[in-house]
């Protein structure tokens, strides 16, 4: 009688810390993102001044998490053509949408994957190191609908497996000081 109570702890106890692990991966971390009047929405890198602009987006959702930088993903629509994107804003190689929770419905990242392959979707640098190594990505499609989400660049790739940043990217320690730290001013 006594191994059948141990074994149903156990059991037990394996259950519950799955469905705590389950909780925390797709709801306990993410936090919806909130809109300030200071806060753009979405914004695309210019071809003629390499700065991120705001662009028209409608409808904006968003979710984020402090856990991770690659967590942020968003979606919206827009009224701009893709030949007006394309001839005004940098365009995003290697682009690949990363999954987001099932309960964030707006996002589909199987979607937008296929879309990019198949051309009804491009991909746009929204902005280069958001954070070191990391880059947001906006993909807008061919009826207006757009994804946001964090992608790791190839200086993120190189540097956060512990090898040195390669030529052309920004010296890690740099970019760390002149970034200000969480709770700091940078005013």
């Amino acid at each position: 009688m006594n191994g059948k109570i141990a074994g149903g702890a156990i059991v037990g106890a394996a259950a519950v810390a799955g469905v705590a692990i389950y909780y925390l991966q797709v709801y306990g971390y993410y936090e919806r993102v909130e809109l300030r009047t200071d806060m753009p929405a979405v914004e695309l890198t210019s071809l003629v001044s390499g700065q991120p602009e705001e662009i028209i987006a409608d409808g904006f959702e968003a979710i984020d998490a402090d856990s991770s930088p690659i967590r942020y993903r968003a979606c919206f629509t827009t009224t701009m053509s893709q030949a007006m994107l394309s001839e005004t804003y940098a365009p995003y190689e290697g682009a690949v949408p990363l999954t987001g929770p099932g309960w964030f419905d707006c996002y589909d990242a199987e979607e937008v994957g296929e879309a990019l392959t198949e051309g009804r979707a491009i991909a746009y640098t929204g902005e280069e190191n958001i954070e070191y190594g990391i880059d947001r990505v906006v993909a807008i499609m061919d009826d207006g609908r757009g994804f946001v989400w964090h992608q790791i660049n190839p200086c993120g790739e190189e540097v956060f497996d512990g090898k040195p940043a390669p030529a052309g990217c920004p010296d890690p320690a740099e970019f760390k000081a002149a970034t200000p730290l969480e709770g700091e001013s940078d005013g």
